[in-house]
């Protein structure tokens, strides 16, 4: 009957999987270099802003960018790149089809006219789109960054120039696209087809910040400064990441104007992290190190992109409000235990061996995988959380002895839908926290939790509707055992599998032990629950009021996530 139930579910989440990955919208993105995805070698920074689009979506829209360096709208047919694409289109999907910067260039290969060949190019992408049931969208050429007369401008997008001091600049900002940026508002008015004006938009950003300002938009890179250009590059055409990612969101602010069915996927993020290039930053510590020191009454939101990012973070104090959101598969880890020495030759300890650190207060993470990869070598921690109102929604903490250690005591954390593993003491700490609609997973035989309550504290760990579960070779696991004699731990309406001890609690080999820790549980349910066999000390529960999430969390400045949630994460469209 088991085995039946187990491949009913599997069957279960595979549909549910499919259902899901028909539902993704493809944003396809035909176009050159200003939308193209780079190449990272040796440090470089530049991006075209299709590259660093995806970090703007919800995971409901995969963007799979096709612009090439280089290419028009003729060479990017002659080459069968667009054949490519078409091929791949779905009734939904959309295509991002901006040309012109090459459109425009004398050379035979890639040169076409507005009013002619071009806008034929354009009419021929938009049918084909349509053809197949995608949705085109028109978007003419971001601006150059050209302050006065320049006859080379266009050229100069080629040769991407060395640092040189005959570059003489302006003050008015001089438009080099010509009738290339009429060709696409004019097809789109005469197919229907939605057409966003990203040159006004871009030409706008470069003016506001002026000569010298936009230069930060731009390829501007001094000697010395990067491996890519070592001799230094003055590109008035070229994005950098922090231009990439402005212009991207340029582009999605239009799309939430004109475009209401994707807009509705729309994200802002503060910092964006991802290992492929995509983001602002390619490590989560660099976005937290970029994070305003005690920025009040503000959230500061980061989106971690799908990656396993092997690092140590180290959230200080000072990075108040800080919020981490994962995509799906974005995991932290690192492979530190209490044992391996460090650069002195001393043990690292318990507290030295952990992947995440968080001192900070109002810090809240939500999809991100916390793991310690070191083994079962002793402990070895994944996360370690010292700061006041840590919330984590919907995350997963790895490892086995030892796995989150809830440091602070005058820390309230708050666990919702979570999963957390291991095998000795793998909840541990002196917080007060609650832990609601948890999976708490038993890899080995041992303990659950070891808490460390001080004496006087009105509570210590509090699960709420949780599921214990195990890993086959785990036969004999207690519920907690006192770290500190004062240890509090109760479990409510938990399902306990058949790997909890009738006995349920341990006094850590001292008897006296017995006589300060307070365990209790309500309405426990499952093989492991067992309420006539538990050992004396501990206690079944007739009244749980004193024990709801929000007087358990309240404090002296009455924190309620449950009502709440995450309050101060308002720039983030949920």
């Amino acid at each position: 009957m088991k085995k039946i139930h187990l491949l009913c579910m599997m069957l279960a989440v595979l549909f549910l999987s499919a259902f899901r990955s028909d539902r993704v919208i493809t944003v396809y993105m035909i176009g050159d270099s200003t939308m193209a995805n780079k190449s990272l070698d040796a440090g470089n920074q530049e991006r075209g802003w299709g590259h660093v689009l995806g970090g703007y979506f919800t995971e409901d829209v995969r963007v799979e960018n096709h612009a090439v360096n280089g290419r028009s709208s003729k060479s990017f047919i002659d080459e069968g790149r667009w054949d490519a694409v078409v091929n791949k289109i779905r009734p939904g999907d959309y295509v991002f089809i901006q040309f012109g910067h090459n459109d425009e260039k004398a050379d035979p290969k890639r040169h076409t006219d507005p009013g002619t060949t071009f806008d034929e190019n354009l009419r021929k992408f938009v049918r084909e789109t349509r053809a197949k049931g995608g949705i085109p969208v028109l978007f003419n050429s971001i601006v150059r960054r050209n302050f006065g007369a320049n006859p080379q401008a266009v050229a100069a997008d080629d040769v991407r120039s060395e640092q040189s001091d005959d570059i003489v600049e302006g003050d008015t900002l001089v438009d080099t696209h010509g009738k290339y940026l009429d060709s696409p508002r004019n097809v789109a008015r005469e197919m229907g087809v939605t057409f966003i004006d990203l040159n006004k938009a871009t030409k706008e950003l470069v003016e506001s910040m002026g000569v010298e300002g936009s230069k930060e938009l731009f390829m501007w890179i001094p000697k010395g400064v990067s491996p890519a250009c070592p001799k230094g590059r003055q590109d008035n055409t070229h994005l950098n990441v922090y231009g990439a990612r402005k212009v991207a969101k340029l582009a999605v602010q239009a799309i939430e104007k004109q475009i209401s069915e994707l807009g509705k996927y729309v994200r802002y993020y503060d910092f964006v992290v991802a290992k492929d290039g995509s983001g602002d930053f390619f490590t989560v510590q660099e976005a937290i190190n970029a994070v305003p020191d005690f920025r009040k009454n503000k959230r500061t939101t980061i989106l971690v992109r799908k990656g396993e990012y092997k690092e140590r973070v180290i959230i200080p104090e000072c990075k108040i409000n800080v919020s981490l959101i994962g995509e799906e598969g974005a995991v932290i880890t690192d492979d530190n235990y209490a044992s391996k020495k460090n650069i002195f030759g001393d043990e690292m300890s318990t507290s030295g061996s952990s992947t995440v650190y968080i001192y900070a207060p109002d810090f809240y993470a939500e999809h991100i995988t916390f793991a310690n990869t070191a083994g079962r070598v002793g402990q070895a921690v994944a996360c370690f959380i010292d700061g006041d109102r840590a919330y984590f929604k919907n995350c997963r903490f790895l490892g086995n002895q030892d796995t989150l250690y809830t440091y602070g005591k005058e820390s309230r954390q708050y666990y919702e839908g979570c999963y957390i593993e291991g095998t000795v003491d793998f909840i541990f700490g002196w917080s007060t926290a609650v832990f609601k609609d948890c999976e708490i997973h038993s890899l080995g035989d041992g303990y659950v939790t070891a808490p460390s309550t001080d004496q006087g504290k009105a509570y210590g760990y509090v699960f709420w509707n949780c599921r214990l579960t195990a890993a086959d070779e785990a036969g004999k696991v207690y519920l907690s055992r006192p770290w500190r004699p004062y240890a509090q731990a109760v479990y409510i309406q938990c399902e306990m599998g058949k790997h909890i001890v009738p006995e349920g609690w341990n006094n850590w080999g001292k008897a006296s032990n017995e006589q300060t820790v307070y365990y209790a549980e309500y309405q426990s349910t499952g093989e492991g629950a067992n309420p006539s066999a538990r050992v004396k000390y501990s206690h079944q529960l007739a009244d749980i009021s004193k024990y709801q999430p929000e007087q358990v969390l309240a404090g002296n400045d009455g924190w309620n996530p449950i009502k709440n949630g995450n309050a101060l994460l308002t720039n983030v469209k949920r």
